[in-house]
């Protein structure tokens, strides 16, 4: 069968990857380095029979998404590092209401407005923890267009599976990368639809109780089933409760619901690491540099190894502590002050034998940025 093969941006593969996941509505705000994201859909998506709205900011572009998925709409907003320190607020109302929908952070440089075309990792932890409370996030990355489309899709697949927003944290690098994109037939890459309560009209409606396997099935706002929504926290019919019984099982459903999960939410790739003496764990455009460095290694008789995180959060911690302890040194491969180090240190046995190899002056990290970590660890220099 002849593949459909296009050559096309990161971002532009973002596009075919949520049109094909089903996409109906997108709100958003134009910044670079994502507005291709919002530059093709605005006509790509009315032509296929959705909405496309450019609102007049970040937080009301994160708004309107929630209420276009609480009416059964498939949803999503692109956005880059000012832009969603802007939604944070939203965000969390998007998990305190569990209320699908897809945020792509095209990622640059900052604080602040900081390097608007540059390339930077910086927003990790913000993906994390950028809304207040205790609570629980998907965030999911990729190194090139091919999984960006595989992961753009397995966004809008967890976002109704586990019913929560999720974070596609791309960077400027893979946005704006030109490359080959085969594009997968339809049905080849599985497509999860919302999961719709079979409770009939009239009859009563419980839109926050979760199924035995965990599941909550949705009725289409405004449609046969009157329930209330609301970012206080709720009782099982939505309605504001400040009972402790009632909070704490929401708050542990919040999290449970995702951390309980993080063996079937966890993907990564592997590069050698069955043989690997030394490992390198990255994501994102730094995982090509470091691929390139093990490939480069490995023709000269070092055994070297990578870990690609697709998965950001929940932190797939087994995977990372096994692949940790079977080697004799780490080195994370990112472009902040150590985001993901943080976390590989955390679950590793060995901390003090996890290096760092980055930079955070908007240069792509370059091959010579971990040779020079390299050379240290085995003694060669400094």
């Amino acid at each position: 069968m002849k593949k459909n093969v296009l050559f096309l941006q990161g971002n532009e593969a973002c596009v075919e990857a949520a049109l094909y996941a089903g996409l109906d509505f997108f709100a958003g705000y134009p910044i670079t380095p994502s507005t291709e994201v919002a530059e093709l859909l605005s006509y790509r998506l009315p032509r296929k029979g959705g909405k496309f709205i450019q609102m007049e900011d970040e937080l009301s572009s994160m708004c309107a998404i929630i209420g276009a998925s609480l009416t059964g709409k498939k949803t999503m907003t692109a956005t880059s590092g000012p832009g969603f320190s802007l939604m944070q607020e939203a965000l969390g109302f998007g998990v305190m209401t569990e209320t699908p929908c897809v945020v792509l952070n095209v990622q640059r440089g900052g604080p602040s407005t900081g390097l608007p075309t540059s390339g930077s990792q910086g927003d990790i932890m913000q993906a994390r923890w950028g809304t207040h409370g205790e609570h629980a996030i998907i965030a999911l990355t990729a190194s090139n267009n091919q999984d960006v489309f595989a992961m753009t899709v397995e966004a809008f697949n967890l976002s109704e599976t586990f019913r929560s927003p999720v974070v596609l944290l791309l960077d400027e690098v893979v946005g704006h990368t030109r490359e080959k994109l085969i594009l997968p037939e339809p049905g080849e890459i599985n497509v999860v639809e919302r999961l719709k309560t079979s409770v009939p009209e009239g009859t009563d409606y419980h839109p926050y109780l979760p199924r035995e396997d965990g599941r909550l099935p949705m009725s289409d706002f405004g449609h046969v089933h009157r329930y209330n929504v609301t970012g206080l926290a709720h009782d099982m019919w939505g309605f504001p409760s400040t009972n402790p019984e009632v909070v704490y099982e929401l708050m542990r459903h919040l999290v449970d619901k995702i951390q309980g999960h993080t063996h079937e939410i966890s993907m990564t790739k592997e590069f050698h690491v069955d043989e690997a003496e030394i490992l390198l764990v990255s994501y994102g455009a730094s995982a090509r540099t470091a691929l390139h460095v093990v490939e480069d290694r490995r023709q000269r008789g070092e055994k070297l190894g990578l870990l690609e995180l697709q998965t950001l959060w929940p932190f797939p911690d087994e995977i990372v502590k096994k692949r940790c302890a079977a080697v004799e040194c780490v080195i994370v491969v990112e472009m902040n002050m150590g985001q993901i180090l943080h976390e590989v240190k955390r679950v590793s046995d060995n901390p003090e034998k996890v290096f760092l190899a980055n930079r955070i002056d908007g240069s792509f990290i370059a091959p010579a940025d971990i040779l020079n970590i390299l050379r240290i660890i085995q003694g060669k220099g400094a």
